[in-house]
């Protein structure tokens, strides 16, 4: 007999929060989409790319905030599977479209290389951490669980930092070359306005997980 203590929650008890969820999610990326449409992320060569960093920060202060004040919000988040958390990631291997954009001309290294790699190396063991899940839930106590959880999130910060660099902000990186100025227009404008932010959002939900089982 399995131990309660280790069971994974059920997602099915709370179907009004999902619902809500699957809302708020196409809500928020209509929104992006249409501000992408007017070109409300394209900004100068070499400067801040401040609309994009907004983009990318404020779906996730406002996660953090909801987790923190709403009780509602904090039953949703330890109520979602961890094993489908987890498995989402796999998508992730799509990070090697940067390096293929950049071997193309359309992208700059120094963004390419770290964003892709990075990601692809999240993606590649996420299939297996789902599994491992599936067979030993309390796997998500372990060290190596959070560490993988951690280096995910690195990739993120490591991308947005390279990918300001590479916005040309500092000419020297990337010269006359192709800087990140596509990621702020569709397609790619997806990627830091919606799905990374929602990405770091899984992670901080692997670990509050991690952190309540015993």
């Amino acid at each position: 007999m399995s131990n309660p203590a280790l069971s994974f929650p059920d997602a099915s008890a709370t179907p009004p929060g999902r619902t809500i969820g699957i809302g708020v999610l196409l809500i928020w990326f209509s929104l992006v989409t249409w501000l992408a449409a007017q070109g409300a992320f394209l900004g100068a060569r070499g400067a801040v790319p401040v609309a994009l960093i907004l983009a990318f920060t404020t779906p996730i202060a406002a996660f953090l905030l909801a987790y923190r004040w709403s009780e509602n919000m904090r039953r949703f988040v330890l109520g979602a599977d961890l094993r489908l958390v987890v498995a989402v990631h796999a998508w992730r291997t799509l990070g090697f479209g940067f390096i293929v954009l950049h071997l193309n001309g359309i992208l700059p290294a120094i963004f390419a290389w770290p964003a892709g790699l990075g990601d692809i190396a999240v993606a590649v063991a996420a299939p297996w951490l789902a599994v491992r899940l599936m067979r030993d839930p309390g796997y998500a106590r372990t060290r190596a669980f959070a560490r993988w959880n951690w280096l995910g999130l690195s990739d993120f910060v490591v991308a947005m930092a390279t990918g300001a660099l590479g916005s040309g902000l500092v000419p020297a990186l990337v010269g006359q070359g192709p800087t990140t100025a596509p990621m702020a227009m569709l397609p790619l404008s997806w990627v830091p306005t919606f799905l990374v932010p929602l990405m770091v959002m899984l992670h901080a939900t692997a670990l509050l997980q991690a952190r309540q089982r015993p």
